[in-house]
């Protein structure tokens, strides 16, 4: 399997300590954020990553150089200005990315999850890690029930999508490119029943602003 960090967004809820630092590059406890992503993936036995690339990009690319300090193979996708959101970046990647299922994260989250335990059925396009609603985001994204994840409220609570999931490059058959978000193309396969999720109850954070950056670093020091 092979992985692909999320990296290439301005930042604007950051600002302005993005004005000047990619977002992955800001430090938490000492480290760039994107450095716990590339640890976690070489954890779970994962080698080749894909990164792509917009705002500041070459301060990225210049900083984690060919991955050898993780023992990883680093690829990175060009997308230029404006990026192409969190579909599109994806979309961009698939040639990268191969014939077979792959891991997607988040440039913008922090996690202890066990990437090494995430799995795909054969007749699934996506598999979806959720959590607990955080307070900045209590109505939720997806409802997890019997294993499955829908779009349907009736069938349980909504629980928020940790930006960690493995999908399918057939998951995007319908798109031919562009500027969009993952969160359509996720729906429409739920519609298919064709996403399967699990509930991760342990530490995540969306890292989205100044202020959950410096909680995450008492979270870390804690």
């Amino acid at each position: 399997m092979k992985a692909m960090i999320l990296a290439a967004g301005r930042g604007e809820r950051m600002r302005p300590l993005t004005d000047g630092t990619p977002k992955p590059l800001l430090e938490v406890a000492g480290h760039p954020l994107i450095h716990y992503h590339l640890e976690a993936i070489a954890r779970a036995g994962i080698k080749d990553v894909v990164i792509n690339l917009s705002w500041l990009g070459d301060q990225i690319r210049d900083a984690l150089a060919d991955g050898h300090d993780w023992n990883l193979t680093l690829h990175f996708s060009e997308e230029g200005h404006p990026p192409l959101e969190t579909g599109g970046g994806i979309f961009r990647a698939l040639p990268m990315l191969g014939p077979n299922p792959f891991l997607v994260i988040n440039g913008d989250v922090w996690s202890e999850f066990p990437l090494g335990s995430l799995a795909l059925a054969d007749h699934d396009l996506a598999h979806l890690v959720l959590v607990d609603n955080p307070p900045h985001h209590k109505s939720g994204d997806f409802v997890l029930a019997d294993g499955r994840v829908c779009d349907d409220s009736e069938l349980g609570p909504r629980m928020t999508f940790s930006g960690i999931g493995v999908y399918r490059p057939e998951l995007f058959a319908d798109y031919t490119g562009g500027a969009f978000s993952l969160i359509p193309v996720l729906k429409e396969a739920m519609g298919s029943g064709q996403v399967s999720g699990l509930h991760y109850s342990g530490r995540w954070m969306d890292v989205g602003t100044p202020e959950r950056l410096a909680a995450l670093a008492r979270l870390i020091h804690d």
